[in-house]
């Protein structure tokens, strides 16, 4: 990250949460907090007692929850983080879809906002990446509500790194991109807080809708087009075990991922992937 990049500023809560109630439609309520707990944690349990399309951002989470439900935390300040809850009806057999799709919504929406999109892309199921560093997370979560056949409400998460990518490479020792290392590819456009934010949340809302009716078969080829790992040899892992490996080819019509192994076409809906290294005799 160049020196004279500064990272992008998050107003304070006060600010923010009446920007976005000014510019967002279709939520029944918008919020954003100093801290809290984790901004899922607390619209899923808002979900349980009831229904409706909320948003809800924090500066900082203690107890935020990544992928597997590893624990998570942040620096005030150096993470854009919000959760959005959204009422669906759809078969179960359909939810899964919606960790993929959130993903490429929100990486085509962060895209749209900048001048150079191309290096921004979505790793299956749904971190965004910039070339290969993780820039930011997403966790999906659904609750049921029983009163009504195949109605859940949906809570979509992510966490955008803003800033301290080069401290959180070194510190976990994989590459980490921040948003202050994109703007230095956006042609000089100003991109507020609000912006991502709005882009966004509206982008997830329209999608889930069209996921409701039409499944995930229209998203295919719209994943084709930001795939981090279509071509790429892959490890398929489940709790730090490699269940097989193989070659990334896609995504299919219920948002699985296609890894063409020495013998089959599998579909993987779940686990984690690791993009194997080629060796000499692989590369053309």
């Amino acid at each position: 990250m160049l020196n004279d990049v500064r990272p992008i500023d998050l107003p304070t809560p006060q600010t923010l949460a009446r920007e976005l109630s000014a510019r967002l439609d279709g939520f029944q309520d918008i919020a954003w907090t100093a801290g809290t707990g984790s901004t899922n944690g607390d619209l899923l349990a808002r979900a349980r007692q009831d229904s409706g399309t909320w948003l809800l951002g924090t500066h900082q989470q203690q107890a935020g929850r990544g992928r597997a439900g590893r624990p998570w935390q942040n620096r005030a300040g150096a993470t854009l983080m919000f959760s959005c809850a959204y009422p669906v009806r759809m078969p179960a057999h359909r939810l899964p879809a919606l960790s993929p799709l959130a993903g490429l919504i929100a990486g085509e929406a962060l895209r749209s906002l900048i001048g150079n999109p191309d290096p921004l892309r979505v790793k299956w199921p749904n971190d965004l990446q910039w070339h290969d560093g993780k820039l930011a997370g997403i966790l999906v979560e659904s609750t049921r509500n029983l009163a009504v056949p195949d109605a859940y409400t949906v809570i979509v998460g992510i966490g955008i790194n803003l800033s301290d990518a080069e401290t959180l490479s070194q510190a976990l020792g994989r590459s980490i991109a921040d948003w202050a290392t994109v703007t230095q590819h956006s042609n000089g456009l100003a991109v507020s807080v609000a912006d991502i934010v709005c882009a966004v949340a509206t982008a997830w809302r329209q999608a889930i809708s069209q996921l409701e009716t039409d499944g995930f078969a229209p998203f295919c080829h719209r994943f084709s087009a930001v795939d981090a790992l279509a071509g790429r040899d892959v490890n398929i892992i489940d709790r730090g075990t490699v269940l097989f490996s193989g070659c990334a080819r896609g995504l299919d019509e219920h948002g699985r991922l296609m890894v063409q192994t020495t013998r089959d076409l599998v579909p993987v809906s779940v686990g984690e992937i690791s993009i194997r290294p080629r060796t000499a005799e692989q590369t053309p």
